[in-house]
């Protein structure tokens, strides 16, 4: 093959649209917590931000964690046991770094970023 790059495009094209159609199977509290991710995300959607970092600092994404946490405690204002929201964390920790992984390999269209 003379010009392999145009097939990885169309290949990072299909995980992206493979990826996307699997999140929307994703439960209702899910997505409520992907969609404000995905909003908090936006803002730091920014040359040099820490998301694009080669390494992404342990303590950025805990600390992110948290800021969506509290938001939605916020969104929620409900009372729930300490226990609930530290599974909570986890979850949203977890919906985080997909979502991360998500921006650092595509922009609108469709290339990688780094």
């Amino acid at each position: 093959m003379a010009y392999p790059m145009p097939l990885f495009y169309q290949e990072q094209d299909t995980v992206t649209r493979d990826l996307e159609y699997l999140q929307e199977m994703y439960p209702a509290e899910a997505k409520k917590y992907q969609k404000m991710i995905a909003e908090i995300l936006d803002r730091l959607d920014y040359e040099g931000s820490m998301i694009y970092d080669e390494y992404p600092d342990k303590w950025q994404i805990y600390r992110l964690t948290q800021v969506v946490v509290d938001k939605l405690k916020q969104a929620e204002n409900a009372e729930r046991e300490k226990q609930d929201w530290d599974r909570t964390a986890e979850f949203v920790q977890v919906l985080l770094c997909g979502e991360i992984y998500k921006k650092r390999h595509m922009n609108q269209n469709g290339i990688l970023k780094f």
